[in-house]
Order: structure tokens, then C-alpha cells, then sequence
């Protein structure tokens, strides 16, 4: 009998022991929205960093650089036209 009421007293330290450690819900729902925050920003913060590099890059450059001057070019051609 002594047998079981030490094994039981263990099973119960046991489980105490393991509830304390445990985070409680509230806790683990905090961190799980810190770590979308976290997440979040880091995303945005590539993301800029990448639009920023592509903004940046000689093909973005040379395809402004194409498109003002092909609108120049048709706009000369509209105010010919229409000074005709």
C-alpha cells in the first residue's frame, strides 16, 4: 500500500512540476502575436530593401529613360499636329 501512495505522490509532483513550466494559453497567444508582429516587419523591411534595389537598377533606369523620350517624341508629333 505504501507502494502506491509513493507512486501516486511522484505521479502528482510530477505533474506539478510540469504545469509550472507550461506557458498558460494567454502567455503562448502573446508571444505567438509578438512573433507575427516580428515576422510582419521583417517581411517589410525585405520588401523595401528589394523594391528599393529594383527601383534602383540600370533596366528600371534605361526603361524610364525609353518611355520619356518615346512621350516626348509623341507629344512633339501632337503639338506639330496641332499647330498645322
Amino acid at each position: 500500500m505504501r507502494l502506491y501512495l509513493a507512486a501516486a505522490v511522484l505521479l502528482l509532483a510530477l505533474v506539478a512540476y510540469t504545469e509550472a513550466q507550461d506557458d498558460s494559453l494567454a502567455e503562448k497567444f502573446s508571444n505567438f502575436g509578438d512573433q507575427i508582429t516580428e515576422f510582419g516587419k521583417n517581411v517589410a523591411e525585405k520588401a523595401k530593401t528589394h523594391f528599393d534595389t529594383i527601383a534602383t537598377s540600370e533596366f528600371a533606369e534605361n526603361t524610364r529613360n525609353w518611355f520619356s523620350e518615346k512621350f516626348r517624341a509623341l507629344q512633339n508629333k501632337v503639338n506639330e499636329m496641332a499647330s498645322q
